[in-house]
């Protein structure tokens, strides 16, 4: 590998782990367009989930004591677990938001942008949306990175490019929780929604190819 994609995939971690730090999601969406220019797309993700579990732990303990769990748990239950009934509104549209969203995260690490949206349209503060995102991505990424790695899908010399990477994504994740503490409600929305109009754009670029 020469230097120009060691330049890339470092630029990826950082790009990533700031996003993650700042919004609570977001590493696949900065980091994967990067990195798949000098990885194959199974390598990539499987960077992608180790770098987002890795973010989102480095910045748990400056953001746990402000999340309301009460509102977490049907969305981990959706994203973990399959649902008899989809019917909107309540716990019941949550768990279903999750599933969905449980299902992006196992393929690509794109777990974040359905539950994000519809926490948004919730109109939950950034505090309670942030413990939503956060949580939720965590849960559903670290299981999906288990199963890879233990379903034989995680290729061996993904262990070194992680050592490249990690050291960027977490202080990358320093410095956006650093910047996601300064801001305000509206500040973070903002952040959110454009976000969500860059995943959106990439999920169709994708699409397009």
């Amino acid at each position: 590998m020469h230097a120009a994609a060691y330049a890339l995939l470092i630029a990826g971690a950082l790009a990533g782990g700031f996003v993650s730090g700042l919004a609570g999601f977001g590493t696949a969406l900065m980091a994967l367009g990067i990195w798949l220019y000098v990885l194959p797309p199974s390598l990539a993700v499987t960077l992608v989930l180790i770098c987002s579990v890795a973010a989102q732990t480095s910045t748990l303990p400056s953001m746990w004591k402000n999340f309301d769990l009460s509102l977490v748990w049907p969305f981990l239950i959706g994203g973990l677990v399959d649902l008899p009934a989809l019917r909107f509104g309540g716990k019941v549209a949550d768990g279903a938001i999750g599933f969905a969203g449980g299902i992006l995260g196992g393929l690509a690490g794109l777990s974040g942008p359905l539950p994000i949206l519809w926490a948004s349209l919730r109109g939950w503060g950034k505090h309670e949306r942030r413990g939503v995102f956060q949580t939720f991505n965590w849960t559903v990424l670290a299981i999906a990175l288990c199963l890879r790695v233990f379903g034989g899908l995680a290729e061996p010399n993904v262990i070194w490019l992680a050592l490249i990477t990690l050291p960027g994504t977490i202080g990358g994740a320093w410095l956006g929780a650093r910047v996601y503490h300064a801001m305000n409600d509206r500040n973070f929305t903002d952040i959110v929604l454009v976000l969500l109009f860059l995943s959106g754009i990439g999920l169709v670029w994708n699409g397009l190819k």
